[in-house]
């Protein structure tokens, strides 16, 4: 018995505490997240846009199908991530895509973290009141 092989291409993102692990194949479009619909996932239109414009931008939209598993952070945190994670599938597939993600931003990681709270003090930056008297 052969298997058959399946060409794929291996993209992770990261925003903030969420971690994304996009697999791309050839197909037809089909986006599954988590084991649940795109549109299930990510009920905002904004966020749909969000994560599918790495595809809109090369004029690939409906040639790939995708699996990506997401796990921590909020559901923008994870939409930024499932961008970055496809677009750096897309460049692993093909290097002569990579100028136009890079130029689009899509393969800048945000560094930005949530800044550690420190003792002495209620949150990272904000202080106990001060009392003169």
């Amino acid at each position: 018995m052969s298997k058959k092989q399946i060409s794929e291409s291996i993209g992770t993102g990261r925003r903030k505490t969420a971690v994304a692990a996009v697999r791309l194949r050839k197909g037809s479009g089909k986006v599954d997240v988590n084991g649940r619909k795109l549109e299930e996932y990510f009920p905002l239109e904004e966020q749909r846009k969000d994560i599918l414009s790495p595809f809109e931008l090369l004029e690939l939209s409906g040639n790939y199908d995708a699996i990506i598993r997401i796990k921590g952070g909020g559901i923008s945190a994870q939409s930024t991530a499932v961008r970055l994670g496809i677009s750096r599938a897309l460049v692993k597939e093909d290097e002569d895509r990579r100028g136009r993600l890079k130029a689009e931003g899509f393969l800048t990681r945000d560094p930005r973290k949530k800044e550690r709270k420190k003792y002495g003090q209620p949150g990272a930056r904000k202080q106990f009141q001060f009392s003169k008297r």
